[in-house]
């Protein structure tokens, strides 16, 4: 990424408080033109919970004072509860978040320097709350561009995936559960940071307990869901992601369901902001967003809105890795969504194979009872890039699944979209899981996951009522796949897999499933784009990625990245263990040192599924002369047929001295899942 030095407008930065109705105050770092004293400007918000002194500070100054030299004055807050901001932070998204948010743009156009327009922006959280105070209608509220984030908090997060319990959730649960035990620095917060600790400390709650208590779609998760009315969301909006990531569906939806000016853009990228795209290609983000803003914050005949309503990286056939450096391809565009250019293409199952649309192989029952083995190399949900996190070669977790292959192709084949697998299916227990994966299988056997679907099958007529099967029924299951745009090339083979676990992705079933399917009336729908359609994108499409010098920092103890699976053929445990150790970084400008070290193990003995067990532990630590505090955080969950069993810890240090403990104990009985 270039750094830019020099800017249209000199940029000032200034930190303070943002106040709030009930007087709770919520700290702000804002970047703005010093012209502004005289020439008010338009306001962007991005409001996290991520510590902006501290843990998003060199992101931040690559983005913000980027923007605020091309004329906006741009606020990073922390939500209340988090970094300096008073008060607690008890979940995601709750009500009391979104009044927050209205209130901080409210704040931000009455301020002098602000010409009374606000756009917000945010990667993860800061897109999710975006998407849900868009839907509110704030006066002041012109555009917003969301990243990496979704309009279905139980269909399509870090939660839940077609009824099945992710194991991102509890790896994100840990994350949350960690930053919540964090102090504000006494620096800005005062005299009044230890007090402020210990509430948030008492308050500090593992949230998988309540994330576990709501397995169905009901009002807990419908609460933030734009996609409950998008007609509520009444102003434009850029939604981005990337292959890699875990939330590029959403872009689909938005563009084909939204009632407002909208762009979608999706890349190769992980959880990352496009401008700093892995795998790359990284592409000039910022650039965009000043288009976007100052398109519809300064009311610029820009032509940004021009072209595609959807641009995508068609992605080129790779051999299989859990990172890539670059993801070959081009950039394609459509002009809506759903687009007129992808034909849906059913292609029936026979025995072992896919055949052609008009075939019908002849074919008997299949049957299989994966191991938990299967799932092992699937990588995670959603991709950070760091540790390499990517599914690796699929030929191992093939051998426990049923495997429906392509014969070899004769020309190139491209896909735009959401395949479906479509399966008439029965299973031998009342509770079943169905994962369904997509693999590019190379001449040479290789084969690299294009995309995949789960499906929880007692919610297999909907996630608000699910119901048990009963097995010897035959069950005829639509299970969606996520969104790619993967090229297959000539002489390569489309394979379909289908397994009954996939863990640690996902949670498994109570106990083993028999699946038996029947091929005949079975069917992959793939969602072609000929070759011959026209790609809709000018070349060259995006600038060089560029962004303002990141803060500067000291690495006084390097990390460790680790992604390690194990089996012990003597008592037949196996394990996937994940070191995320960014090591001890001090912070140069306000002489902080910070540690940051998170330890996933995912376990299971042989094919027993009441062995399962995930267990996370987080070591957070700050420091500055002879102010020093750490906080450890351990978050366990195991299961039976009838529940799921979590144990947590929580110690806070000063200095040496333990200030706090607290340990849980809660069982949440499974609800189908």
């Amino acid at each position: 990424m270039r750094t830019v030095s020099v800017l249209p407008h000199p940029v000032k930065e200034e930190l303070g408080w943002i106040p709030m109705s009930d007087g709770t105050r919520l700290a702000a770092r804002i970047w703005r033109p010093v012209s502004s004293d005289a020439e008010p400007v338009p306001a962007v918000l991005e409001f996290i919970p991520y510590r902006q002194r501290d843990l998003t500070a060199r992101r931040d100054h690559v983005n913000h004072p980027y923007l605020a030299g091309h004329g906006y004055a741009c606020a990073r807050v922390d939500l209340r509860g988090s970094g300096d901001s008073e008060g607690l932070l008890v979940d995601e998204y709750l009500e009391q978040e979104l009044q927050d948010g209205a209130e901080v743009l409210a704040w931000l156009a009455d301020q002098p320097w602000c010409s009374g327009r606000t756009g917000m922006m945010g990667i993860s959280w800061g897109g999710f709350n975006a998407l849900q105070v868009a839907s509110r209608r704030p006066p002041s509220l012109a555009a917003i561009a969301v990243l990496s984030c979704s309009d279905d908090r139980y269909a399509d997060d870090v939660h839940y995936m077609g009824g099945c319990l992710l194991g991102d959730n509890l790896s994100w649960a840990s994350t949350m559960f960690a930053y919540n035990s964090c102090p504000p620095d006494p620096a800005t917060f005062g005299p009044g940071w230890r007090h402020q600790w210990y509430e948030r400390l008492a308050a500090c709650e593992p949230w998988l307990v309540e994330w576990l208590r709501h397995q169905r779609r009901d009002a807990f998760w419908e609460h933030g869901s734009v996609c409950e009315d998008y007609r509520s969301v009444a102003c434009p909006v850029l939604a981005v992601s990337g292959w890699a990531d875990g939330y590029s569906n959403a872009v689909f939806r938005l563009m084909q369901h939204l009632d407002v000016p909208r762009r979608g853009l999706i890349g190769p990228w992980s959880h990352k902001y496009p401008h700093l795209g892995q795998p790359g290609p990284a592409i000039g983000f910022l650039q965009e967003l000043v288009r976007w803003w100052d398109h519809w914050l300064r009311d610029v005949d820009n032509g940004v809105m021009d072209g595609p309503m959807l641009r995508v990286w068609m992605q080129d056939s790779v051999p299989p890795s859990t990172a890539y450096d670059e993801r070959p391809g081009r950039w394609v565009g459509e002009p809506a969504w759903p687009s007129p250019h992808v034909q849906r293409m059913r292609c029936p199952l026979g025995q072992h194979l896919i055949a052609r649309p008009g075939e019908a192989p002849p074919s008997r029952p299949l049957s299989v009872e994966s191991p938990l083995s299967v799932g092992q190399f699937a990588g995670k949900w959603c991709s950070y890039n760091a540790p390499p996190d990517l599914p690796y070669d699929q030929r191992e977790e093939d051998g426990g699944s049923l495997v429906f292959d392509t014969a070899p192709l004769a020309e190139r084949c491209e896909i735009l979209g959401g395949p479906v697998a479509e399966i008439d299916l029965e299973v031998d227990r009342p509770s079943a899981m169905l994962a369904v994966r997509l693999s590019d299988v190379a001449p040479d056997g290789r084969a690299t996951r294009v995309t995949y679907g789960l499906l929880n099958l007692t919610h297999r007529d909907g996630h608000a009522e699910p119901a048990p099967l009963q097995p010897g029924v035959r069950y005829l299951v639509r299970v969606q796949l996520n969104g790619v745009a993967q090229a297959f090339p000539p002489g390569h083979q489309i394979r379909m897999s289908l397994s009954t676990s996939y863990w640690p992705l996902a949670w498994p079933p109570p106990e083993p499933v028999q699946l038996t399917v029947h091929p005949e009336n079975s069917a992959l729908e793939l969602p072609i784009r000929p070759v011959a359609e026209p790609d809709e994108v000018a070349a060259p499409v995006f600038a060089e990625p560029e962004g303002t010098a990141p803060l500067t920092t000291t690495q006084l103890r390097h990390g460790e990245q680790r992604w390690t699976v194990s089996r012990d053929l003597v008592g037949y445990e196996s394990a996937l263990e994940v070191i995320k150790d960014l090591g001890v970084v001090r912070f140069d400008d306000i002489d902080l040192a910070v540690t940051r070290r998170a330890c996933e193990r995912y376990s299971w003995t042989a094919d027993e599924f009441d062995s399962v067990r995930g267990d996370i532990e987080w070591t957070m630590a700050f420091e500055r002369g002879d102010w020093s505090v750490r906080t450890v955080t351990r978050t366990v969950l195991t299961s039976t047929g009838a529940d799921f069993r979590l144990h947590a810890e929580l110690d806070a240090y000063e200095g040496d001295e333990r200030v706090f403990s607290r340990n849980w104990q809660r069982s949440i009985p499974r609800d189908q899942v």
